[in-house]
């Protein structure tokens, strides 16, 4: 099992609508979470800096083919064309990353 974690910016005009889309997650993304081996996932916000963290666990054995099949489902794709306008991304983030992933530091299991 790896745990991820990352962060990214929320505009402040779409968070409302933000919290609306994830109080309500198409069923299909949801499954395309559990096929792609995520669980324990998690977002939290920070006010009123508008930050999001997100946190997960991978128990799969393949990450980079599991994420690859979950950024081509069409379901998906749908879903982060509707959540994207709502992140503002951080200028510090890696080449190809849209949240910017974080080191951990410490768990205590």
């Amino acid at each position: 099992m790896q745990r991820h974690g990352a962060v990214i910016g929320i505009r402040a005009e779409m968070l409302e609508e933000y919290k609306a889309l994830h109080a309500a997650v198409w069923p299909a993304v949801l499954a395309q979470i559990r096929r792609s081996n995520i669980r324990n996932y998690t977002i939290y916000l920070r006010e009123p800096e508008n930050l999001l963290f997100s946190h997960f666990e991978y128990h799969g054995s393949d990450f980079e083919q599991d994420m690859e099949r979950m950024a081509n489902d069409p379901e998906t794709q749908r879903w982060w064309a509707v959540c994207m306008p709502c992140q503002r991304p951080l200028s510090s983030r890696e080449s190809g990353e849209h949240w910017a992933r974080m080191e951990e530091l410490f768990h205590c299991p």
